[in-house]
């Protein structure tokens, strides 16, 4: 490999690994910590969307996220999506929550666990951020930004809009 050529390669490695950490980020309330919370763009006029995140929990007891508002959203509530059976979809609101159980960890992630923001205010616009709190049972609220990322990608939201 020429000089030149292996500057270029190490020149590409580095900057990728720049590019990744400057695409993760992460919050922490307590001993929850939250990374990447994410959604995707919608479509104009689009009335729902959905938030993803992992939530890792340090501690020695189990908590539970209750709660979430948003910038973007006139109210947030935490969903599961399931497949029975029969191969159908179902998707339905966790009203008590999702536990993050002690020393583990929960993903919020497509055709899962999620975040459905209901009755937009402002769509979610690639390569912008919003806000958002989370309130967790025992370690409280925490405010965070959502990378908005591109339109697209089978989570079964198809029919939600995004």
């Amino acid at each position: 490999m020429s000089f030149n050529l292996r500057i270029a390669a190490c020149a590409a490695a580095l900057f990728l690994a720049g590019a990744q950490g400057a695409f993760a980020h992460g919050f922490e309330v307590g001993d929850i910590e939250i990374a990447h919370p994410w959604s995707r763009a919608t479509p104009e006029g689009a009335r729902v969307a959905a938030g993803y995140m992992v939530l890792k929990n340090n501690g020695s007891e189990a908590d539970r996220l209750v709660s979430i508002t948003s910038e973007i959203s006139g109210r947030a509530e935490i969903h599961e999506m399931s497949v029975n059976a029969e191969g159908v979809m179902t998707m339905r609101p966790l009203t008590e929550g999702v536990e993050v159980p002690a020393g583990g960890e929960v993903a919020l992630e497509p055709g899962g666990y999620h975040i459905m923001f209901l009755d937009l205010e402002k769509g979610p616009v690639e390569g912008e951020k919003f806000s958002g709190t989370l309130t967790f049972e025992k370690a409280g609220e925490v405010e965070v930004e959502y990378a908005v990322e591109a339109m697209g990608g089978n989570d079964g939201h198809s029919g939600h809009g995004n």
